[in-house]
């Protein structure tokens, strides 16, 4: 079909097409738009949540800081102490030790005197004492009065670790046999008090005593 335009000019026919097309073409810029709007506040948010977190770890830090000094603090102060109470211990220890040395002289005497009187034909010619160790020199007429003092030594109780050094003759005294020894010892450390043995429960009332057995006649 042919068309004749008499008018002698053109139809704006573009600018229909494009103002048709606006409407349409604006509306994926508007969902661009809004998404990007959107995103941005979720950013936002997101970091707002980060910097709160931050501010609380940042809290947190310079508490556990705080902590860490005065438990720094207490630490050099418990240590101080420890010192002190070690220092303090050292000082108890040499006065009990002091004190045990001198009290128990006298009683160290004794009780070498008494053992030295139940073993006969024998002496002691030194006695030196360092701490709780004994070094003890002397004679005896025999190994046999020797051997009875160390035993005698033992059973008394007071002392420890006996050990003979050394047991010789000696040459010098040809008119009489005599014996040189030496010996060292340790002072035994005093024994607890015993307690009395618990007494046996009487029998109840209702049940018989019990009958000792005659012992048996030698025939």
């Amino acid at each position: 079909m042919i068309r004749i335009n008499l008018l002698g000019q053109e139809r704006p026919r573009a600018a229909r097409r494009a103002a048709a097309a606006a409407p349409g073409g604006t509306l994926p810029l508007v969902f661009i738009l809004a998404g990007v709007g959107v995103g941005a506040l979720a950013l936002f948010l997101y970091y707002i949540t980060l910097q709160k977190d931050f501010n609380q770890e940042q809290a947190r830090i310079k508490q556990l800081q705080a902590q860490k000094t005065e438990l720094e603090q207490i630490k050099q102060q418990v240590e101080a102490f420890e010192k002190q109470k070690a220092d303090l211990q050292k000082r108890v220890n040499v006065i009990e030790q002091l004190q045990r040395d001198r009290t128990g002289g006298q009683e160290l005497l004794d009780m070498m005197v008494n053992t030295v009187s139940r073993t006969e034909n024998l002496w002691l010619t030194s006695l030196i004492r360092k701490g709780n160790g004994l070094s003890i020199d002397g004679a005896a007429a025999s190994i046999n009065s020797v051997a009875n003092f160390i035993t005698q030594l033992k059973r008394s109780g007071y002392f420890q670790k006996i050990e003979i050094k050394e047991s010789k003759q000696d040459d010098r005294n040809t008119a009489i046999q005599t014996f040189n020894f030496q010996m060292t010892a340790e002072i035994a450390p005093p024994q607890p008090p015993q307690t009395a043995p618990p007494k046996q429960a009487r029998p109840a009332s209702g049940s018989p005593p019990q009958q000792t057995a005659a012992p048996a006649k030698k025939g």
